[in-house]
């Protein structure tokens, strides 16, 4: 069948707009009618080569819509059920038998490989040529996608669905680090740096902790206020002249934090995240860097107790986090709702720009009808 789609054409290059072949789906599968798809920082890692996808290809790992074909033996999603789709995982290997698929030791092919585990693409030009599919399991770039079943997650036919698709990976993976793997106890610190979608999701995740101090540290005012309303007890500035978030850091806490999240994927943040807890504190990588970063950090300090861990879109499992975190927005207790902005399909490029400058928290994709 044809569906639209925005097309990864090379590196470096603006993705191109137009109509596509999709597969139907094989055994295990499900088409998805998009929806509306989120833009992610790591949608534009790979258009700019800082992650392997192939080209040419579809981009897109934050999709959420309507299933509108199951493929044989599929029994836990039927034609016209809300879905949400989450990170692909083989279900068998030790991490994923752990409750932790998230590092599914099949990760690296399912996320990045540019197609199934057999090699086919479900995606092809109007030509037939092949467009590599499957990033994250799902090329949501489009009005359709094939993805394994055990990704999704089935939500209610009254949750809107536009804005769904963040939850996902940049929203499940700041709120899932406080709530699944970090879990900042009674009267603790947490400092975030970077106040975009991962940052301000694990700064949404954190005030629903008992955490006294929740620190935000962004160089945009405007993310900074938000970060206020949406529950960052004190922000910290580092575009003023003088501020050294570190020391800033300090000051309010009357020494190092408890635990630092580094949410923008930069280096030299990462060594202020983690400059700023002490011993027996945690310093947690959670933004994406590009590919081939390394950071270092003093010897001395980190070998007093201090815990440095890499948390993976959020840890645990899509479909209790995604639910929860629903629930907690119905609840107004987690309003990722504010964090988006909704764009035009033919408009992509403009999203992807407004996400990289700033000017946007979460955009998010619309398909054409």
């Amino acid at each position: 069948m044809r569906a639209n789609a925005a097309v990864f054409e090379k590196l470096f290059t603006p993705l191109s707009v137009g109509e596509v072949e999709v597969d139907e789906p094989r055994p295990g599968e499900v088409l998805v009618r998009i929806v509306a798809s989120g833009v992610c920082h790591t949608d534009a890692l790979a258009r700019d080569g800082d992650m392997p996808f192939p080209a040419p290809g579809v981009l897109g790992h934050e999709g959420a819509g309507v299933v509108a074909a199951v493929g044989d033996g599929v029994t836990s999603v039927r034609a016209g059920d809300q879905v949400v789709i989450g990170w692909p995982w083989c279900g068998s290997c030790r991490n994923c038998q752990d409750g932790q698929p998230r590092y599914c030791l099949q990760l690296g092919p399912l996320v990045i490989g540019g197609s199934r585990a057999d090699g086919s693409t479900a995606l092809r030009r109007l030509d037939g040529s092949p467009l590599h599919s499957h990033f994250f399991g799902q090329s949501s770039f489009a009005s359709y996608a094939v993805c394994a079943a055990n990704a999704l997650v089935p939500v209610a036919a009254d949750a809107d669905v536009s804005i769904l698709g963040p939850l996902a990976c940049g929203i499940s993976t700041g709120a899932g680090a406080v709530l699944n793997a970090l879990r900042p106890p009674a009267g603790s610190s947490i400092v975030v740096y970077g106040s975009g979608a991962v940052g301000l999701s694990a700064i949404m995740a954190a005030r629903l902790t008992a955490a006294t101090h929740i620190i935000a540290v962004d160089k945009l005012a405007a993310r900074l206020s938000l970060a206020a309303e949406l529950g960052a007890t004190e922000t910290v500035n580092v575009s003023e002249a003088g501020v050294d978030p570190v020391a800033a850091v300090r000051e309010i806490c009357g020494g190092p934090a408890d635990f630092a999240l580094d949410c923008a994927g930069n280096v030299s943040v990462l060594r202020q995240a983690a400059d700023s807890v002490g011993m027996r504190g945690t310093v947690a990588l959670i933004g994406g860097a590009p590919a081939g970063a390394e950071f270092s950090f003093d010897h001395l300090t980190t070998l007093w107790g201090k815990r440095v861990v890499g948390i993976l879109g959020g840890e645990g499992r899509s479909v209790p986090l995604i639910g929860t975190l629903i629930a907690l927005n119905r609840q107004g207790r987690f309003p990722y709702d504010r964090l988006v902005r909704k764009f035009p399909l033919d408009a992509v490029n403009e999203a992807l720009e407004a996400s990289h400058h700033g000017d946007v928290i979460k955009p998010v994709l619309m398909m054409p009808e």
